[in-house]
């Protein structure tokens, strides 16, 4: 076949496209990063064996901004509590007045730990200082902290020992931006942006040393703020201080958020690499696939559709304990963490609708945590009617159900050579079970007359020898 100039012309233009195409990808693909991961395998070490058997934690956002609750001079703001203070673009003097009301006197932390014993959670993470630079400690490097209101004593030492003492492990969250701090740049725009924010780098590892060295018993940080240029551009400093803090405290966790690498890049580095102990960048959503075995990772959840910190008004979609506890169950199939959050009021006391939740998921934990705790992806293919989830290494397998199929049959695809030898429900029976094998590796388990309002659990036994339970015979094709 002959070829035309343009056919000849298209073909080179063709190749030279795939080859810069090609050349572009391989640059792409590996940049020389040395401020990336501290550690750079998982890890394997007790303290980060223990966060992911916990698997269910409570989030606790408290602060000043609980006090104006979503409103500012009578209006009315719909966004998150926490960000009134932007939403309403209030001078940071104004602000920093709510310091003068903040007493609160009804503030329990042993009820609360109570409240999240009953719940289930295993760890706890508490807001020690959130964007508007308030801090719940008595701090020596700042005068904006719980020491200058009318309540002045220390909020965390009691929050510390009431939550160990119900054996629930602390996590402090901390947020790099901080709007009192006069150091602080969202951007290093001139020699003295470099200067003022050197300065608060200083600051930052203070505090930070000082919350460590303060409340020994604390597990590890998440962070929070760190989305601007400045901290982009701190990529040396955030690696410096991570493993300070680990040298302070050998087993120290810290989220994926604290980081960026020399390059700018966040989370993981320009290399695709994660850096902290686990990916803390799934808040208010949650992964759809096996992509994130690879990593440890927590996903942070509201209530309200967007409210963290303290709102009058619950507005939108609200979430129901069915729903939570769903949630809860998907990321422990994908073998992470569920971190729910409350949102105290000034005076230390729960809103009602959260003790609800507290009460209805503790329920459902008491019957089914065991599919929970310690629990992690089961390695089976996962079916429209739930979620499996296994203890590492264990031959049963928890089957919970979250949606009833209209037939009332669960569909079960094992991988080749295993077998269903023996299947019940986890804790109170709610029917007759009955096994059927319609496939190769495939089963329906029956389920009878079940009526039920939440989702329950089904344990099976699995085996690598076979065992007959039906009629199952291979199409002859």
């Amino acid at each position: 076949m002959m070829m035309t100039k343009k056919y000849i012309l298209n073909l080179i233009i063709s190749w030279i496209t795939l080859s810069l195409g090609a050349h572009t990808l391989y640059a792409q693909e590996k940049k020389e990063v040395q401020y990336g991961p501290v550690s750079p395998e998982k890890r394997t070490d007790p303290a980060m064996e223990k966060w992911r058997d916990n698997r269910f934690g409570q989030f606790i956002h408290w602060g000043l901004y609980a006090i104006p609750a979503g409103y500012w001079k009578g209006k009315y703001y719909k966004g998150a509590a926490e960000w009134l203070k932007s939403w309403a673009k209030v001078p940071m003097n104004e602000w920093a007045k709510l310091a003068e009301e903040f007493n609160p006197e009804q503030y329990d932390p042993e009820e609360w730990a109570s409240m999240a014993k009953q719940m289930g959670a295993r760890y706890v993470v508490l807001t020690t200082k959130h964007h508007e630079g308030f801090c719940l400690w008595p701090s020596q490097y700042t005068d904006f902290d719980i020491s200058n209101t009318p309540y002045q004593k220390d909020l965390l030492k009691p929050f510390v020992e009431a939550y160990n003492k119900a054996g629930i492990d602390v996590y402090f969250y901390y947020s790099v931006l901080d709007w009192y701090h006069p150091d602080w740049r969202y951007a290093l725009k001139s020699e003295e942006d470099k200067q003022a924010f050197e300065r608060f780098k200083t600051f930052t590892k203070n505090q930070l040393s000082e919350l460590i060295e303060r409340y020994p018993s604390v597990k590890g940080f998440w962070f929070d703020g760190t989305w601007d240029a400045s901290w982009k551009a701190s990529g040396q400093f955030s690696y410096e201080l991570e493993k300070h803090m680990k040298q302070l405290k050998p087993g120290l966790i810290i989220n994926s958020r604290m980081r960026a690498d020399e390059w700018g890049s966040r989370h993981f580095d320009s290399n695709g690499q994660m850096m902290g102990d686990y990916a803390s960048g799934w808040e208010r959503k949650l992964p759809t696939d096996t992509s994130v075995l690879h990593n440890d990772w927590e996903a942070c959840m509201t209530v309200p559709e967007n409210q963290w910190g303290y709102h009058k008004n619950w507005e939108g979609h609200v979430k129901t304990p069915t729903e939570l506890i769903e949630m809860m169950v998907r990321c422990t199939a994908l073998s992470g963490n569920f971190l729910l959050n409350f949102g105290p009021k000034e005076d230390g006391s729960i809103r009602e609708e959260e003790q609800l939740l507290v009460k209805e998921i503790g329920n459902w934990m008491e019957q089914y945590g065991n599919a929970i705790y310690n629990c992690a992806y089961a390695g089976l293919e996962k079916q429209d009617w739930g979620y499996f989830t296994r203890e590492p290494g264990s031959k049963t397998v928890n089957m919970v159900v979250c949606n009833i199929p209209v037939n009332k049959a669960l569909r079960i695809q094992l991988p080749k050579n295993l077998f269903i030898q023996h299947y019940e429900y986890m804790g109170k029976p709610l029917s007759k079970l009955t096994l059927e094998e319609i496939g190769k590796n495939e089963y329906f388990i029956h389920l009878g007359k079940v009526k039920t309002k939440q989702p329950f659990v089904i344990n099976i036994q699995l085996t690598s020898e076979k065992t007959d339970n039906g009629l199952y015979q291979k199409a002859k094709t």
